[in-house]
Formats: C-alpha cells, structure tokens, sequence
C-alpha cells in the first residue's frame, strides 16, 4: 500500500524557465531501511490491535449471555419534527405519583416545572399543597411542617439513602430524574425493563428477596415487578394496561431528563428556515457582485512609441 501511494505522489522532474532540473523525489516503502521497515510493521500491528481490542471491549460491554438488549420502540417524540405527547406525560406523572414513587425520587424535579406543560398554574399549585415540606426554623428555632409550594421539589420517599437501603434489602433506588440519559438504550431500555419481568429459565437460579428481568444486567434484580393491569385508574379514561402505563411512565421520565426538547426542535426548526433564507440572498448576492468580475475582460495593449 506505501508502495503504490509514493508511486502515486511520485514527483517528476520539472523543467523551468531557466533550464535547470528539479530534483526527483522518489519515497517508496521499498527503499527504506529493514529497521525502519520493521517499525512501521511493528506500528501498524499495534494500533490495529489496539482498535480491535477496543472494539473487542465494547462489544463485551454491551453484550452478556444473561441481558438482553431492548428492542427499538417507536416512540412519538423520537422523529426530527416530533414532539412530546403531553397528555401521555400528565398520564405518566400520574404512574410515577401513584406506584414509582413510593420507592423512587425525584431530586431535581419541582412542582412549577408541572406549569405550562401537564398541569395549569392552579392545578399545579394544589398539587405542592397535598405534601407537607418541612422548613424552618421559625422565630423560635423550631422546624415546622408547612403545605408544599411551586418552588419545592419532589418530596423524597425516604428520609436519607440508608433509610432507603434498609428499606429495599440494600439496594438503593436510583433517582429518576435524568434516568432514561444514565442508561443505555434510554426510553427503549427502562420500558423493556418494567415489562420484561418473567420466570428465571432453567438453570438460572435466583436467590431470596431477588427478581428475575432477562433486560437488567445479569437478569437479578431487587426491584419487584410494579405495574400490572388496572393497577391504577386514570382520569382521562384510558384503559389502564401494563404496556400502557409503562409507556406513559417512561414518556414522563423521558420529559423529566430533558425538558427542553420540544423547544430545541422548536428553535431547530426556525433556525433551519432562517438560514435557508440567509443562504439564498447570500447567493443571489455573490452572484450579483461577482458578475461583473466573472464578464470582466482584461487585454494588455502595449504602449505605442
């Protein structure tokens, strides 16, 4: 191959005006030295190794003989001009409010990011209020319990993560705010999660207190299976499937970890317009300046004596 490239960048000798001869530069693999034949050798095999060992390694990383990969959903927000479904999200607060949370925070998430998007102001507000938030200290150095505000956050279902630990044999459960950026497979891995649940196959064995889900790493699990059929009612009516308050949950979560996306695309969309337009009176004025450069002609006219 270094043979046939230095052929092909093969500089011939050039005659100039004064008749002298550029030197010929002729670079062939073949002319080099055996030593420095053998380090390139050497070099080549070790950054071909080192790709295919890190190819090797993430691999290995993304494939296990107890996971499986989440199949790819379809989701209603994943195209380019999609956005999210709101009455899904609304859906999906309900899900998390009703059965995620009595296990899982959420840090990050307050009641006034419910403004303008699942809830109204008021109802948004109503909603704070059913918690009561402990604040303080008052006048006289106590804490006290006050009803919930717009500028509080999610409550916590546990007073600290050893309360939580002790409480779910050990196992902390993780924050849901970012969750579906901090997995791989996002969306598509925690909705085949929470219904991928199912018997341990033959030969897997699956110790007290643990529960076997073929999509979580090493298929044990200490998370119970959560969502069943009808285990809540929705306000809207909607049949209260497990496929169905999975996706809802999961588009509620998917929100959580980027509020901003139908606003991006929103912003992606005008910018797009704008610089189509930019783009096309800068052309018509390139072509406006430059035409008279491009039609002009230029003739030397010798000074008569």
């Amino acid at each position: 191959m270094a043979a046939v490239i230095s052929r092909g960048i093969r500089v011939v000798g050039l005659r100039i005006p004064n008749n002298s001869i550029v030197p010929r530069v002729n670079f062939s693999f073949r002319n080099l030295p055996k030593s420095k034949k053998i380090l390139c050798g050497a070099l080549g095999l070790i950054t071909t190794g080192g790709i295919g060992l890190g190819v090797a390694l993430q691999t290995a990383v993304w494939a296990s003989g107890f996971e499986l990969h989440p199949p790819s959903y379809p989701w209603s927000h994943s195209g380019y001009l999609s956005s999210f479904d709101h009455a899904s999200i609304r859906r999906g607060y309900q899900v998390y409010k009703q059965v995620c949370a009595a296990c899982h925070s959420m840090n990050y998430m307050y009641y006034r990011n419910l403004v303008g998007t699942i809830m109204t102001e008021d109802e948004a507000k109503a909603e704070a209020e059913e918690t009561q938030v402990l604040d303080g200290p008052d006048e006289n150095g106590n804490m006290f319990e006050r009803p919930g505000k717009l500028s509080d956050r999610f409550p916590r279902p546990y007073v600290n993560d050893e309360a939580a630990k002790a409480a779910n044999n050990g196992a902390l459960p993780p924050d849901l705010t970012f969750i579906t950026g901090a997995r791989h497979g996002g969306e598509d891995y925690i909705f085949a999660l929470l219904t991928g649940y199912c018997d341990p196959p033959a030969g897997i064995e699956i110790r007290e207190g643990m529960h076997y889900n073929p999509f979580f790493p090493g298929g044990a699990i200490s998370m119970a299976r959560s969502l069943f059929d009808d285990a809540i009612e929705y306000e809207d009516g909607t049949p209260a499937t497990t496929s169905q308050l999975a996706k809802d949950v999961v588009t509620f979560l998917r929100w959580s970890a980027e509020p901003e996306h139908d606003d991006r695309k929103r912003m992606g969309i005008k910018a797009v317009m704008i610089g189509m337009s930019l783009i096309a009176v800068a052309f018509y004025y390139k072509r406006h300046k430059w035409s008279v450069l491009k039609s002009r002609k230029l003739a030397f006219k010798p000074k008569q004596y």
